[in-house]
């Protein structure tokens, strides 16, 4: 099932939390919106799922114009991010409800077969007669994605699936949805502000900021060709370091950075701490370390540059160098942008 927003706009009030957002989802593709807090995400997220109204603007279910259609009859599947699970009911009484009270009615063995289905495909299938709060939860979740599954909804939409979950569980149960998502081919939307959580499961990323799209592409895409300095700095960890831009060139402290298609004045480069490399021999610009982080299977160095500018970079373990120490930053795959 193809989605496809036009122009949508939703108000709250005074506050527009959307402001004319146009998307094309299509048929069997997984999408992350990602942003930050207040960025609209949610708030398009419900939309689609006909939990809010948008103010103007359409939005399509394959050709149908689907705007006003109630959530009930939308077809969608929804899993929340603190599982809206039934506490007094089993595990599989939560996955049957939906086929119960569905418009399309069932036999109480299809309800059952269909039961057992999903808890085989979830991987819960001795859990039929546990409660919620008998279980995990990341067990919890998986019992809500079967319970939308339960339907067969045309859409699936997930809010912040894992954001109840501890990182180790987070990562696998990603991976498990999207091993699901492949099986199934559904056509899936879900809500993140986690950007290793978006990069890792998604077939497209769309980056929201302040109700607007920045920018939208494949994982690799948004990576490798951020749109603007927001999105560099959203995407991940970056260091910032004030420019001068003049001819198609970002001077710092003397050294020279690639600008093309920046305007002469006042600017900043943007770089990821694994595109600094520590050297003795003079090459780059001139820093002194202030402190050295150990880490598992790194280290992190933060360093001041000779005109009192913080960088962050990351090492081997073996990495020699101390606090106080003195040397040069050699920066690579720097971008340059406008001033803040």
């Amino acid at each position: 099932m193809k989605i496809r927003l036009s122009n949508v706009v939703k108000e709250f009030q005074t506050f527009r939390a959307v402001h004319g957002v146009s998307l094309d989802i299509e048929s069997g593709e997984l999408v992350a919106l990602l942003g930050p807090s207040g960025s609209g995400k949610t708030t398009i997220l419900r939309m689609v799922a006909g939990l809010e109204y948008a103010d103007d603007g359409a939005i399509y279910f394959g050709d149908e114009n689907a705007t006003d259609i109630p959530v009930r009859d939308r077809g969608v599947g929804f899993v929340f991010q603190h599982y809206a699970l039934f506490p007094h009911m089993t595990v599989g009484e939560n996955i049957a409800f939906g086929m119960k009270v569905s418009k399309v009615k069932r036999s109480s063995e299809a309800i059952a077969k269909r039961v057992a289905e999903l808890l085989d495909l979830v991987q819960l299938g001795g859990l039929k007669d546990r409660f919620p709060g008998q279980i995990s939860g990341g067990q919890r979740q998986r019992v809500a994605l079967a319970r939308a599954l339960a339907v067969d909804p045309r859409v699936l939409l997930l809010d912040e699936p894992f954001g109840a979950l501890d990182a180790n569980v987070r990562r696998d149960l990603r991976r498990w949805l999207r091993k699901i998502h492949d099986e199934l081919g559904i056509t899936t939307l879900f809500v993140t502000h986690d950007q290793e959580e978006a990069l890792d499961l998604a077939d497209r990323v769309v980056i929201l900021n302040k109700g607007k799209i920045v920018q939208e592409g494949t994982p690799e895409a948004v990576c490798r060709n951020p749109a603007d300095a927001f999105v560099m700095n959203f995407l991940g960890d970056a260091n910032r370091l004030d420019a001068d831009i003049r001819g198609g060139k970002a001077y710092v402290d003397d050294m020279a950075f690639e600008a093309g298609g920046v305007a002469d004045g006042s600017g900043q480069i943007l770089f990821r701490p694994a595109d600094v490399t520590w050297r003795d021999d003079g090459q780059g610009i001139a820093a002194k370390i202030v402190r050295v982080i150990d880490r598992p299977d790194s280290r992190r160095v933060l360093a001041l540059t000779g005109s009192g500018q913080p960088v962050e970079f990351d090492t081997a373990p073996e990495f020699p160098h101390r606090k106080g120490e003195t040397g040069f930053l050699d920066i690579r795959r720097s971008r340059a942008y406008p001033a803040a």
